[in-house]
């Protein structure tokens, strides 16, 4: 509710207007829903009877949308007048094995900041919100990056279609990289466009909840088990064990960690019959798949990816 008016409102104030907003609710408990229906009466709205997660939640906004190109936008943002249009454009004018665009992310609490230009996975399977804290005018050249944070990206309909989508079994965190990572696999790319501005609050400084710590850590493992392959996953293990562990004690709640370790078992079979898939169907090869991963031993600028909530 506290994000929905300037968001909507920068969405209706796009210098590109062919597009149609749904809104999907969450089950939220704040009025949100009604605040919509009463002042944006173009939007549909899209209600869950209970809170399903992130990407449970999107995939039904994707599935209710019959276009092209869709756009996956946070509510705790403001576009500005040229984002949409400028996603559009480099989509039309790029080839169809590039899926998604990334948009230059600003904090909106400093706009001259990078909140995220792109997001990146690390060996150990962290991933990192590319440029975050870094002046904005730093990230002013459309590249390639790894995958594009969900929370404003425009994704190709084929590409969700062959993708199969975000994994609902991920509910929240990380679920954009793994989509971005399965879409590599299949031999799409990812373009940020930096033209393609975007105002973004994004989440606090504090130390991490329970349920965050609980749900990375579980997500983490399915995101290299499901998708990478083992002889990667053999050639970074001692990164990804490092990785785990640290994340174990900067977290400070063990607990929440082990938690995320048990509810991972039961989802075995699923990421089995994933992998099995996945594998199958992959055309990138090793050595390319290795080259994607940002080494731990480079200089990065960004933080750890917190995910979309």
């Amino acid at each position: 509710m506290r994000w929905l008016e300037g968001c909507l409102d920068g969405l209706g104030k796009q210098e590109y207007q062919e597009f149609h907003v749904i809104v999907v609710d969450d089950s939220s408990t704040d009025g949100s829903k009604e605040f919509v229906l009463e002042h944006y009466p173009r939007v549909s709205v899209i209600s869950n009877q209970e809170q399903l997660g992130f990407a449970r939640t999107v995939n039904k906004g994707i599935r209710s949308a019959h276009t092209g190109y869709v756009v996956l936008l946070n509510t705790d943002t403001i576009p500005y007048p040229g984002w949409l249009r400028s996603l559009v454009e480099v989509a039309d004018e790029s080839p169809q094995t590039v899926g998604s665009f990334a948009s230059k992310m600003l904090s909106m609490q400093d706009p001259d900041i990078i909140d995220d230009a792109g997001d990146l996975l690390m060996a150990d399977g962290s991933a990192m919100k590319r440029g975050h804290g870094r002046p904005a005018g730093e990230y002013n050249t459309t590249c390639e990056v790894f995958s594009a944070c969900a929370g404003a990206a425009l994704y190709r309909r084929e590409f969700l279609e062959e993708t199969g989508a975000f994994d609902e079994q991920f509910e929240s965190y990380l679920e954009d990289v793994d989509l971005g990572l399965r879409g590599q696999l299949l031999g799409y790319s990812c373009l940020y466009v930096p033209s393609a501005e975007i105002l973004h609050f994004g989440h606090g400084s504090g130390l991490p909840t329970s349920r965050y710590v609980k749900l990375v850590t579980r997500n983490r493992l399915m995101l290299l088990l499901k998708n990478v392959p083992g002889e990667i996953l053999i050639r970074n293990s001692i990164a990804i064990i490092r990785g785990l562990g640290y994340h174990f004690v900067a977290s400070r709640k063990p607990f929440a960690s082990i938690r995320g370790y048990l509810e991972f078992i039961p989802l075995l079979p699923h990421v089995l019959k994933e992998r099995l898939s996945i594998q199958n169907r992959k055309v990138l090869n090793n050595s390319d798949l290795l080259a994607l991963f940002t080494s731990e031993n480079s200089t990065v600028d960004g933080q750890e990816k917190p995910g979309e909530t």
